[in-house]
């Protein structure tokens, strides 16, 4: 009888943070203290709230031990497990309650309460590399009750019902695109899913791949069922070595146990899939590009149409849907097209897994209804800006999204919502950016992300991106004029109509949301010389004022010896030899020099 389970991230961020380490160590103290047959230690995948990791939850008491260290584990096999006293001082601060064994919980976080995990249901809370504990959460029955209780239109008709759409990018209606590929003849259809997550900061999909794998594939096989394929591919990169190998191990436990392969539950249904790893060329994640990299060519996208519903991998009909669209099927297949329905906005079914990093508190993964507002991801649920610091801006949809101001925290997120201001959804990249943030700079370093990542297929991306981001620099150094950014936003729609991909059609956005909010700080940079936030190096100086007490830790720090000055006496910087790196502002105690 099993007493106590003691859960331990296995997630990317904590493993780095060496969780494999931690849960060795629970296993060898149980082993050791002949607990083994009644504690469990296992590791599962993300809980969400990565800023505190490595997490340890306890149960059943659900104590969240955040930051753990190796040499924590003792301590908890000594207190918690064997004398059952919860270590406080490893606790998460918003589950301390009054009383020795008391905890809150999680879900009454601030963390947590305002979120509705679907996609993410089952990380945190099985292990991912155990087909019992996934059947035992209602794994598998989806696809059970599809072969054998529902027609393949009858699956795409729930499908279409419930309202799903695309979650990795423009948000196109799930059902629709199945029922594309299902009216389409052919003998051989395929089955992909696009686990390629190229976006700076994203990691929705990775955490879903490692936390709950099997979720994908019952998916995927409900699509082969409903579209006539037996053949499903996942298209993962290389750089996730977790959810490769734990995709791995599953695909081997679903062929074992019948759920893949021939003659699935004894309905004459064969699926199998493969995984083929990409090397991490953001144009991948474009769907023709993916499928061609598939096939073992360059990866470039197609012109288009005819569509991959018609004419897809290996030219023959072909679905594809991202990770998180998956995760999503089972559920609305078990609980019905009116629950799921039945979350979010008019337009846009459900929830949404967004990756919330940079300048906020909390940083991790977040799942909300569609609808929910900004304003409560950063604030109430994100833990607001560290430091004091105002929040500037939040960019959405990584470097194909748009940067999103103060003015619309109140915006409630959907596709048609973010669209309408300039973003887009994306995959779900949310980067919170705070008042010292360069909104011109942040434009160029998305834009540059963009340059280095096209496939250089077609020339309006592949060249007008580049020229793009030349004009940019000028803007960053103080050598354009007011005509620069006229010419920069007509190029920017010119790259948008022209371009043959989504990669290049939104690569613009960046910079045409930021001269749409923060227009002011373009000009700043072009006809005052100077960058307000004072990143942009060309455009920054440095003076000490007359707080400068003589300590002279500034001249004693600064890499070329610039500052010059007697012990007690204001020093001076020598604008010639600055290099303007800022070591000499970040170490002044004394707030005695500047920046403009």
């Amino acid at each position: 009888m099993i007493r106590n389970h003691i859960l331990v991230c296995g997630g990317t961020g904590c493993t780095s943070g060496k969780s494999r380490e931690i849960l060795e160590r629970f296993n060898r103290l149980l082993a050791e203290n002949n607990l083994s047959s009644e504690v469990q230690a296992i590791m599962t995948g993300c809980f969400g709230l990565c800023a505190l990791g490595p997490v340890v939850v306890v149960y059943p008491e659900g104590a969240f031990y955040s930051q753990v260290k190796e040499t924590d584990v003792d301590e908890i096999v000594s207190e918690h497990i064997v004398k059952g006293r919860i270590v406080k001082r490893l606790l998460y601060s918003e589950t301390v309650k009054e009383g020795e064994n008391a905890v809150s919980s999680l879900n009454e976080t601030s963390f947590y309460k305002k979120q509705m995990r679907l996609a993410l249901r089952n990380c945190g809370v099985i292990n991912p590399e155990n087909i019992d504990e996934y059947i035992a959460y209602d794994g598998y029955a989806a696809l059970a009750k599809a072969l054998t209780e529902m027609t393949p239109q009858g699956v795409i008709d729930v499908i279409r019902a419930s309202g799903l759409r695309g979650r990795g990018g423009a948000g196109f209606p799930t059902g629709n695109k199945w029922q594309f590929a299902r009216d389409v003849s052919g003998d051989t259809k395929y089955v992909c899913c696009n686990a390629d997550e190229g976006d700076p900061g994203a990691f929705m999909d990775r955490s879903v791949l490692e936390g709950d794998p099997h979720a994908v594939l019952e998916a995927m096989a409900i699509a082969g069922y409903a579209i006539g394929s037996n053949q499903g591919y996942i298209y993962v990169r290389a750089e996730y070595p977790i959810a490769v190998s734990r995709l791995n191990v599953a695909i081997k436990q679903a062929k074992e146990y019948g759920l893949l392969g021939d003659n699935i539950f004894d309905t004459g249904f064969n699926f199998d899939i493969e995984i083929r790893l990409g090397a991490g060329a953001f144009v991948c994640g474009e769907e023709t590009a993916l499928m061609t990299s598939i096939e073992g060519n360059r990866g470039e996208p197609r012109p288009r149409p005819p569509f991959p519903a018609v004419k897809g991998l290996f030219a023959k009909p072909t679905i594809l849907n991202n990770v998180e669209t998956y995760a999503n099927v089972a559920q609305i297949i078990l609980k019905g097209a009116e629950w799921f329905a039945s979350i979010g906005t008019e337009k846009s079914k459900g929830t949404k897994v967004f990756a919330v990093g940079g300048k906020i508190q909390n940083t991790g993964l977040v799942e909300v209804p569609m609808g929910t507002t900004l304003r409560t991801i950063i604030e109430d649920i994100g833990g607001g800006i560290p430091n004091g610091k105002k929040f500037k801006a939040a960019q959405t949809g990584g470097p194909s999204g748009g940067c999103i101001p103060a003015s619309h925290l109140d915006i409630a997120i959907d596709y048609e919502n973010l669209l309408a201001i300039g973003s887009m959804m994306g995959s779900g990249g949310l980067i919170v950016m705070d008042e010292d943030t360069c909104m011109v700079d942040i434009a160029k370093f998305f834009l540059e992300f963009t340059v280095e990542e096209s496939c250089g297929k077609c020339t309006p991306c592949r060249i007008g991106t580049k020229r793009l981001y030349e004009m940019l620099e000028k803007v960053t150094k103080g050598t354009a004029t007011e005509q620069t950014l006229a010419e920069m936003e007509k190029l920017c729609y010119y790259i948008k109509d022209n371009s043959l991909c989504g990669l290049g059609q939104t690569a613009p956005n960046p910079v045409l949301s930021t001269l749409r909010y923060f227009k002011d700080e373009y000009l700043a940079h072009v006809n005052g010389k100077r960058c307000p936030s004072g990143v942009c190096k060309s455009l920054i100086s440095f003076q000490i004022n007359e707080k400068c007490v003589g300590c002279t830790l500034c001249s004693r720090k600064c890499p070329v010896s610039a500052i010059t000055g007697k012990v007690k006496e204001r020093h001076v910087i020598d604008k010639e030899k600055c290099i303007k790196c800022g070591v000499c502002y970040e170490n002044c105690k004394f707030k005695a020099i500047t920046r403009g």
